[in-house]
């Protein structure tokens, strides 16, 4: 069986639970070989836990030098800043032909600086080009621009977000709406799915980006979108079920 190639564009987490690491990880999984185009670095200071965005050059370098790989998927994490936005969402446009899917991170539990307006109309742009949008409902809300308080709200944010030129959403409700159960509306422009599990109270580092990566991956093997997600949402409750003191563990057997 050949082996199919799928880019994470996404920053590292100095503690190897969230980022790059859940991506690679996550690839590896689905016996996939994982690239990355780091978008950060990060460092635990004397002011918490900080994001440095990448050098504007360097970033250019690191996507130059993957033009020629054939890629069948990209997993587009945290982008810093607008001027990295601009340039994933060029490298983007130009592999039009494959599943990409977009965590549009506006806000994280770590602290950065970007100005979140300038941000959110850079994400915006990628809307078109991308396959599915996995907001958590903190960015669902800044995207639209209203809060969200109940699985009704979810649902119209989700279609506000496809009428923004989104193709599918998932909108990642964690805990917000139940202290028992993680509700997730997926929404592909005509039917509504809802994907619910039971809370668990487990280290969840990294599970939002391990969800995504696992949507990507899932894509990549040739599942539909909702098939896709349906699939990672299970794999990403038994990775929070073997989570350690660092983050989730995305190497359980599914046999």
């Amino acid at each position: 069986m050949t082996t199919k190639y799928i880019l994470a564009i996404s920053g590292n987490d100095i503690f190897s639970g969230g980022g790059l690491y859940a991506d690679l990880a996550t690839y590896t999984v689905n016996n996939l070989h994982g690239f990355v185009a780091v978008t950060c670095l990060t460092a635990l200071t004397d002011k918490g836990f900080e994001v440095f965005a990448t050098d504007s050059t360097v970033f250019s370098h690191q996507l130059n030098s993957l033009r020629d790989v054939p890629f069948s998927g990209i997993k587009l994490g945290l982008l810093p800043n607008g001027d990295i936005a601009r340039q994933a969402l060029e490298f983007v446009k130009a592999h039009a032909d494959i599943p990409v899917v977009l965590d549009p991170v506006l806000v994280c539990k770590e602290s950065h600086d970007t100005e979140v307006s300038v941000l959110r109309k850079e994400l915006l742009k990628f809307f078109p080009y991308v396959k599915i949008i996995t907001p958590n409902l903190t960015e669902a809300e800044l995207l639209i621009g209203k809060k969200i308080g109940n699985l009704e709200e979810m649902k119209e944010a989700a279609q506000a977000l496809c009428d923004l030129g989104a193709k599918t959403v998932v909108i990642k409700g964690g805990n917000r709406l139940s202290k028992d159960r993680a509700i997730d509306v997926f929404y592909d422009g005509q039917d509504f799915q809802i994907l619910d599990y039971p809370i668990l109270e487990h280290n969840n580092i990294g599970a939002g980006c391990t969800f995504v990566s696992s949507i990507a991956s899932q894509l990549v093997l040739g599942k539909t979108a909702n098939e896709a997600v349906r699939e990672a949402k299970a794999f990403v409750y038994h990775a929070i079920e073997q989570s350690n003191d660092y983050g989730v563990k995305q190497n359980y057997d599914r046999s």
